[in-house]
């Protein structure tokens, strides 16, 4: 059963991860990017270099871990999954920060330090809705989310619910009007000195990035697993490549606005919004 689940986390990441940059249209590209020799900046912090995609790549593998593939079954059957995924946000935050401060040059610190001011408060949002989808199964784990959901999904229960998701999605796996961090702006930002492999392996962790939050994202509101005819596994799967679908159009088809204006859409509109969300969720599972 659990080499059996860890096979289905593996085979998620890489096919959905493929998935994602063919989505993109950047397999040729990244092919082209992985022939090129890597080009060094003076002085760069190498270990935080080398490990901002390692750790990208593995917090995308985690938030993946505690998402069920069938009815109760999940690689890791956290009681606290909502928990563990919001540790992974946090952390997030603080790998594109480094993959900014590491190469010791401008551009990409300053869409590291850009990313960290919208980073962080997207993370209020983000746990507002989760929490407020937690309310009906009275659990904080995504196996009874999963299991709440038999009659009704959280998409219909709570509308605004994904919507807001949608936002925190595109601003964790940096896309569209979100993206911050490797925003043109900037020559790309973080990524402005990577090139060769180093580079193709940063666009793969932010890809195996976007397989896991949209797994979250079927498995909080879309039923996970749940539905008829098919088995489990193929349901999520199916929902997970709506969503990334649905992700890669939204970063393409919304403009970006300045950092100053997105900051205070994120405060003074979406978490007050999500706050309201969570507050009406409250009085409905009463």
């Amino acid at each position: 059963m659990i080499a059996g689940l860890v096979l289905a986390v593996l085979a998620t990441l890489a096919f959905g991860a493929l998935l994602a940059v063919a989505l993109d249209g950047r397999l040729a590209i990244l092919a082209a990017q992985g022939a090129r020799q890597r080009v060094e900046t003076e002085a760069p912090d190498r270990l935080n270099r080398d490990l901002a995609p390692a750790w990208y790549l593995a917090l995308a593998a985690i938030g993946l871990s505690v998402v069920p593939f069938a009815e109760g079954a999940a690689l890791i059957d956290s009681p606290v999954g909502i928990v563990v995924w919001g540790s992974c946000e946090a952390l997030i935050v603080v790998t594109v920060f480094l993959h900014g401060w590491s190469p010791n040059a401008p551009f990409p610190l300053i869409g590291a330090y850009r990313y960290a001011a919208i980073g962080l408060p997207v993370l209020l949002p983000s746990m507002f809705v989760l929490i407020a989808a937690a309310l009906p199964a009275e659990s904080l784990s995504f196996v009874a989310i999963v299991d709440s959901q038999r009659e009704l999904w959280n998409v219909i229960r709570q509308p605004l619910g994904l919507p807001l998701f949608c936002i925190v999605a595109l601003a964790l796996t940096l896309r569209g009007p979100m993206d911050y961090a490797d925003a043109a702006d900037i020559a790309t930002g973080t990524s402005a000195e990577e090139s060769g492999p180093a580079r193709v392996l940063w666009d793969i962790a932010r890809a195996a990035m976007l397989v896991s939050v949209s797994a979250i994202a079927a498995t909080v509101f879309l039923g996970g697993p749940l539905g008829p005819v098919l088995p489990g596994p193929v349901w999520l799967w199916l929902k997970i490549a709506g969503l990334m679908a649905l992700f890669v159009l939204g970063g393409r088809r919304i403009a970006r606005t300045t950092p100053s204006r997105m900051l205070s859409i994120l405060w003074v509109i979406l978490l007050p919004l999500s706050f309201l969300h969570l507050a009406i969720s409250g009085v409905l599972a009463l």
